[in-house]
């Protein structure tokens, strides 16, 4: 017996409307159970907008938090070895070592949450339609046939 949800058909304009006012929305936040740095917190925006809000589960927040920190970290790896170079003394430099591990852990949890390419463009599923229907909103200029919902800042 399945237990989940059907998922909703996004080639509806039920689906259309729900998209933009999902796009309308500020990014969702990290659960309270995790802390992002200051340098995580750009990472953490680009992940949780490239998939649709509603498919975010709380579990998938917290894997978000670590592809958010492990991917600041390639960037400040990436730094350092762009400084010292690959090779040190004649030996791989550490740090390009710790890259390379962070670069395939980062692959992993973009397969994990289904961020990476083929589940967030095109039409592999309905997860892939429902953020690039929320891109789309995104990108939309100001209608005032379309209702958007709007947050007080």
């Amino acid at each position: 017996m399945k237990t989940t949800e059907k998922r909703a058909r996004t080639d509806t304009a039920k689906a259309a409307v729900q998209a933009a006012q999902n796009a309308a929305l500020p990014p969702l936040e990290p659960p309270a159970c995790v802390s992002l740095r200051p340098g995580d917190r750009p990472f953490w925006e680009r992940i949780i907008t490239s998939k649709a809000r509603d498919n975010w589960t709380d579990v998938d927040l917290v894997t978000a938090a670590q592809l958010a920190r492990a991917q600041a970290d390639i960037e400040a790896l990436q730094a350092v070895v762009d400084a010292e170079g690959y090779i040190l003394d004649g030996k791989i430099n550490p740090a390009a070592q710790m890259l390379e591990t962070l670069v395939k852990r980062a692959t992993a949890l973009t397969r994990v949450l289904q961020v990476h390419a083929i589940a967030t463009v095109g039409r592999s599923n309905d997860t892939g339609d429902a953020a690039r229907l929320e891109r789309q909103a995104r990108q939309q200029p100001d209608d005032d046939l379309i209702p958007r919902l709007r947050i007080a800042k």
